[in-house]
């Protein structure tokens, strides 16, 4: 066996001991202290004064799944309503590789630099086999997440209806609460989360690329009829031209589709979320809008069909939730899902089956 040499420049030597950065006792008070839950009144007071911490924590609360944190959060929406309905709600949808993220911060920026407080609510796509969410938006917008007045919210979207983070409209009234203006709503560009998302804003804004092959074999009659708005990006450098040649064919299909109730003529328009260009455009197309929707009044009906709609979305979550946390249906579940796969039972059977159970026919 080598022997070594004590005398080597290359040895470890002992250094010297390096206290604790924070003591046991400050560590446990800290700790002590994360674990409390504010109570409702601490987080409507805070959220009213513009606390945006508060504000994250109420998110945090209605979006648990816990049962015991429901009224808890009940308590804080029903406190934060008063000072709700002040703002305007953007939905911003396209594929993934548009650019949303992108989009959002530059026209963030923007809306702040004009003195607007702006809330975005980014639907991060979650995992089917894991249900994790990478929740990159806070990553994506560097800039906007530094602005004082910007609030980003990432939520994972779970398995709720297309996407949409099954709080996301309760989240709305709260970030309108702490003073937010400018609401915007980010989908995850796939499925129906268009559909749901379009139910709980004032203003849709679909964006688009060229040069991707869809400008009128993929134009969706659903979408195109949803969007008050189509914004090609990516309107710089090579693609110039190619951005400007589908603003005029997505303009011409729009004049296809039968007048919107509220009056408004959509249009397509270009920007470049690298350059900035058309970036002001697009805020000017949406501040027309809404100087249409009130003088017309419309602006208070969608609201009012909107308020409705949520009303019956939030029967239909509810029910289905205290389905499948029932006792007597969690017990037989299982068991008619093994007789299912085993066909000893048709699928339409075994859901009536525990249906009747549950509403004790």
């Amino acid at each position: 066996m080598k022997k070594i040499n004590k005398k080597s420049a290359i040895t470890e030597v002992n250094g010297i001991h390096q206290p604790d950065s924070v003591s046991d006792v400050v560590a446990k008070k800290i700790q002590q202290k994360r674990k409390v839950i504010p109570s409702a009144k601490e987080l409507i007071e805070a959220i009213q004064i513009g606390n945006k911490i508060a504000l994250s924590r109420a998110i945090t609360l209605i979006e648990s799944t816990n049962p015991e944190h429901l009224e808890r959060a009940n308590e804080v929406i029903n406190g934060c309503l008063p000072l709700a309905n002040n703002s305007i709600r953007i939905g911003i949808t396209g594929v993934p590789g548009v650019g949303k993220s992108t989009f959002i911060e530059v026209f963030g920026k923007h809306l702040t630099s004009l003195g607007k407080k702006v809330a975005v609510l980014a639907v991060d796509p979650s995992s089917s086999i894991s249900y994790g969410s990478i929740l990159g938006d806070k990553t994506r917008m560097e800039e906007l997440v530094k602005d004082e007045n910007a609030f980003i919210r990432p939520s994972a979207s779970g398995e709720s209806l297309g996407g949409v983070a099954r709080k996301t409209r309760e989240s709305i009234i709260l970030c309108e609460a702490c003073g937010f203006d400018t609401i915007i709503i980010e989908t995850v560009g796939v499925g129906q989360s268009e559909t749901a998302v379009h139910s709980m804003v004032d203003f849709f804004l679909l964006l688009k690329i060229s040069g991707a092959g869809d400008e009128l074999q993929g134009i969706k009659r659903g979408i195109m009829e949803m969007a008050d708005t189509i914004v090609i990006n990516k309107c710089d450098g090579d693609n110039i031209s190619k951005a400007k040649l589908a603003k005029t064919e997505f303009n011409r299909a729009l004049h296809l589709f039968p007048a919107k109730k509220s009056g408004w003529v959509p249009k397509a328009s270009t920007c470049s979320s690298y350059t900035k260009e058309g970036i002001d455009d697009a805020w000017n197309t949406i501040s027309k809008y809404f100087e249409m929707v009130h003088l017309n009044h419309y602006f208070q009906v969608k609201r009012q069909e909107q308020n409705l709609f949520w009303m019956m979305e939030t029967i239909d979550q509810q029910l289905k939730s205290n389905f499948y946390t029932n006792t007597s249906i969690q017990s037989l579940l299982e068991s008619n899902k093994k007789a299912v796969t085993n066909n000893e039972i048709s699928p339409f059977a075994a859901a009536m089956q525990l249906l009747s159970i549950y509403f004790k026919k």
